[in-house]
């Protein structure tokens, strides 16, 4: 049986490459973007399989009406994946008040509102799967993107513990941290003024970064949400050495200060 996708952030990226992906297929995908006018080709290529909606994940009551309009024409919801938002480069020393608050509205609170507004529905259903997009910037960490970071690992400090709280419900949730891909993140990324002192920190994103092919992707995006049984987390791309050299480091470091992190619990305090 053919899925009904609702996707965020389908005007470009990994967004789009798996909107079509799913529509070549046979399934049928609600497709979001803040300007529809860049989804007239999905239309007429693909006619009624796919519903345009425009939205900008920052409303959290157009996200609401985005996902009622959605299960009203299909019915359902299969697959929702959450993958709006955008990168910002700044020193933490440099980032405006705006500047933080403009990418946790979309990168952050953008996904906690979508999130909300399809749970009801794949409670109901007690099915589905949900995509949080996230990055292996959701992991690890690059000087200059401290703002990045800090949206992305907050989506994925809530959804650990949105896991948890509907276990019970029938439907899956999954954080997908994609490495860098060639879906012209760079070339968007929102900038900060930038301070003398840090500019030799700055990561150069046209040659400090190893880009794969973003059609590559569909093959283990498809392979994840058919899945019966997919994972809480997948690591996409060739950035898995480095993800488990942090991890090891963290796990040395933990063991080796674990003496004075016990002596700092204390005595049990009677509840």
């Amino acid at each position: 049986m053919s899925k009904i996708w609702f996707i965020t952030g389908t005007s470009n990226g990994l967004g789009r490459i798996w909107a079509e992906a799913a529509l070549e297929r046979g399934d049928r995908v609600v497709a979001t973007a803040r300007d529809t006018a860049r989804l007239d080709d999905l239309v007429t290529r693909f006619g009624d399989a796919v519903l345009p909606l425009e939205l900008d994940v920052t409303d959290r009551e157009a996200v609401f009406a985005a996902v009622g309009h959605a299960v009203r024409r299909f019915g359902r919801l299969d697959m929702v994946v959450n993958g709006a938002g955008y990168g910002h480069v700044g020193m933490v020393e440099e980032l405006t008040e705006r500047e933080l608050r403009q990418q946790m509205e979309t990168n952050f609170f953008g996904a906690v509102w979508v999130t909300q507004a399809v749970l009801p529905v794949l409670r109901r259903q007690r099915g589905g799967h949900l995509l949080q997009i996230t990055s292996e910037g959701g992991v690890r960490a690059y000087p200059g993107f401290g703002a990045y970071h800090a949206s992305k690992w907050a989506v994925e400090g809530l959804t650990e513990a949105l896991a948890q709280e509907t276990a019970s419900f029938g439907f899956h949730v999954t954080l997908v941290e994609p490495g860098p891909y060639a879906t012209g993140f760079a070339g968007a990324l929102r900038q900060s003024a930038e301070l003398p002192d840090y500019a030799q920190a700055h990561v150069d994103t046209a040659t400090d970064f190893r880009l794969g092919d973003p059609a590559a992707t569909v093959p283990a995006v498809l392979a994840l949400v058919d899945a019966e049984n997919p994972p809480r987390r997948l690591v996409m791309g060739d950035v898995l050495p480095e993800v488990e050299a942090i991890y090891q480091e963290r796990l040395r470091t933990w063991r080796e200060w674990s003496g004075v992190s016990r002596d700092a619990f204390g005595a049990r305090v009677p509840q």
